[in-house]
């Protein structure tokens, strides 16, 4: 164990040494989260929704240069034959690369996360499921930058290489750009990239319902860890005179053949959320919405609205109750036990929600719409998809059944009345503040006011 630290150390120590390390390993993935906030400042949560791919950005621009480029030139230079005549075994030499670009990818890592924190990102809602996944997405990818170090014999060759696994991964495999922002074949090619699970694993713990829904997602990482950890094994040499046994590069690209195979017949390819998106417009601004009735003739008061106007509302282009955009589960589906812990906690906060009991009985519904809205914005998975049911039940206990209708028109027909405060008091329920334009909630809660308009007027079936 002393040998290993002592090479550990001296690995970093050589690190810090290297400017271009230092650059590559810290300037970079800061570059690159950057760029996802300016690209994605107007999300109403900071850099909450792609977490996952500005991290493995990081593990894979570690994995594809980093890596490989600190061996090849050491092996370049002579260095590793030294090695191999160290008093010590072969296997814990190797253990002590791997170990020191480990620390530098998880420091690089929480700066980024420091820096995505100071630019308003909320806390992971599963920390440790993030620290899982991250490690299972840097054995899978780091392991493979073994294979790439141990197949090419100088430092422009890595380059090359790494480029040509760096930018698909980047463009089609789900990592720079989301998956239901991609083609349909696309998606089918992203089922055979390991980013596109590494992706999906950090995500679902940033703003999901943690590693209890990415089981495949570890498994997959996991089995391309250990199939490229293999083939690197067999492929090593400590001079870049001997020959490299290049059959082994089948067992590590293989493994992701067949996971992306496990994956179309799973029928877990393709993402539908970029038809929904066409189908509601952009999905961020609710101005692009199509016309779900008529302009109404100017009102005073939510006590004037009609029956008439209530029936020329078309319902039928509400999105699905099922898709991405406003979600609501069935009255028959029940919860994943994982996060009925979250749904209780919102449950029992209802009651006492000050903004829940506004004076304003329109202010007070729009207030407790919130609380279905945000959830739908960050994407959290199921529990976007029970709020609603707490909400509805609890607005028709504390606004009279006469008045419900009238007052769920008038906020689906003015969206842009009310104030905003409540978004900012959810820390009672566990949500994270939302920064930013709220535009985007504003338009979930004009489709939630719609459904459930639908609902008590009997236009909408209930599910």
């Amino acid at each position: 164990m002393n040998a290993l630290w002592q090479l550990t150390r001296i690995g970093l120590t050589l690190n810090f040494r290297n400017r271009m390390a230092i650059l590559y390993g810290y300037l970079f993935p800061l570059i690159f989260l950057i760029a996802f906030w300016a690209i994605y400042r107007n999300d109403p949560v900071p850099l909450a929704l792609h977490a996952g791919q500005f991290l493995t950005v990081t593990i894979l621009g570690s994995a594809c240069f980093g890596l490989p480029t600190t061996i090849v030139s050491e092996r370049e230079r002579g260095v590793w034959r030294r090695y191999a005549l160290a008093p010590v075994e072969r296997w814990v030499l190797v253990a002590g690369v791997l170990l020191a670009r480990a620390v530098l990818l998880s420091s690089a890592a929480a700066l980024q996360l420091l820096l995505a924190f100071a630019l308003g990102m909320p806390v992971p809602v599963h920390p440790l499921g993030l620290l899982l996944a991250f490690a299972a997405t840097a054995a899978a990818f780091l392991a493979f930058g073994m294979v790439i170090a141990m197949l090419v014999d100088n430092v422009p060759a890595v380059q090359a290489l790494g480029q040509c696994i760096f930018l698909p991964m980047l463009m089609i495999g789900g990592v720079a750009v989301r998956l239901e922002s991609l083609p349909a074949w696309a998606q089918h090619a992203s089922a055979f990239f390991p980013g596109r699970y590494a992706v999906e694993a950090m995500q679902l713990s940033v703003t999901g319902s943690g590693f209890s829904h990415a089981e495949f997602d570890l498994l997959a990482l996991l089995l391309i860890a250990a199939a490229g950890a293999i083939a690197a094994a067999a492929m090593f040499r400590w001079d870049k005179s001997v020959e490299p046994r290049r059959g082994w590069l089948l067992l590590a690209l293989g493994m992701w053949l067949v996971v992306g195979a496990a994956t179309e017949m799973r029928g877990k390819v393709a993402i539908n959320a970029a038809q929904d998106t066409r189908e509601v417009g952009t999905a961020r601004d609710y101005v692009t919405l199509p016309r779900l009735v008529a302009t109404p003739a100017p009102k005073s008061s939510w006590r004037d609205i009609t029956d008439a106007e209530i029936d020329r509302i078309a319902f039928d282009r509400l999105p699905p109750d099922q898709g991405i955009i406003s979600p609501v589960s069935r009255s028959d589906e029940e919860p994943d036990p994982v996060i009925l812990p979250q749904l209780d906690r919102i449950a029992d906060a209802l009651p006492g929600w000050a903004p829940g009991k506004a004076d304003d009985p329109v202010q007070r519904a729009r207030n407790l719409l919130v609380l279905a809205a945000v959830p739908d914005i960050l994407q959290m998975e199921q529990v976007e998809r029970f709020v609603p049911r707490l909400v509805f039940a609890r607005l028709q206990s504390v606004i009279p059944p006469r008045d419900l209708p009238k007052i769920l028109a008038w906020i689906a027909l003015h969206p842009d009345d009310g104030n905003d405060t409540a978004i900012h008091q959810l820390g009672d329920f566990g949500l994270p503040d939302i920064s930013g334009p709220t535009k985007p909630v504003r338009g979930r809660i004009m489709l939630y006011a719609f459904k459930l308009l639908g609902r008590l007027s009997g236009r909408v079936p209930p599910a």
